[in-house]
């Protein structure tokens, strides 16, 4: 059974950092590129940052660049996305999403093969 299992979010105030974590299982974590996307209600899903297969080349959005990023650890099957300088305005549920191609950076959420089923982070100021 393909599997992606995000951890690590939470309540925490503005200026606190979190890690998320997404454990994949039932699939060859070498052959995916994985991203992190977060999601508000009303809206479609954001795309925060992706890595590439080996984690040599990262991808972060320009609205969250120098605050999150992105880093794989292929021996534990998990990624991980290291949010620091928390702001309300990060309040959402974080999703992480694996695709079975090389290709990454920019691609929505629907170019995906596998996604988790959410953490939710709530930044209070």
């Amino acid at each position: 059974q393909v599997q992606l299992v995000e951890s690590g979010g939470g309540l925490v105030q503005a200026g606190d950092s979190l890690r998320l974590s997404c454990v994949a299982s039932g699939l060859t974590v070498s052959a995916y590129t994985f991203s992190w996307f977060r999601q508000v209600p009303g809206k479609d899903h954001e795309l925060l940052a992706s890595i590439s297969l080996t984690g040599v080349r990262t991808y972060v959005v320009d609205s969250v660049k120098g605050r999150f990023t992105i880093s794989r650890d292929n021996a534990k099957n998990t990624v991980y996305l290291q949010m620091n300088s928390l702001k309300p305005e990060d309040t959402a549920v974080y999703y992480c999403a694996a695709r079975n191609d090389p290709a990454y950076g920019t691609l929505s959420w629907a170019r995906y093969d596998v996604w988790g089923q959410g953490t939710q982070v709530t930044v209070s100021s």
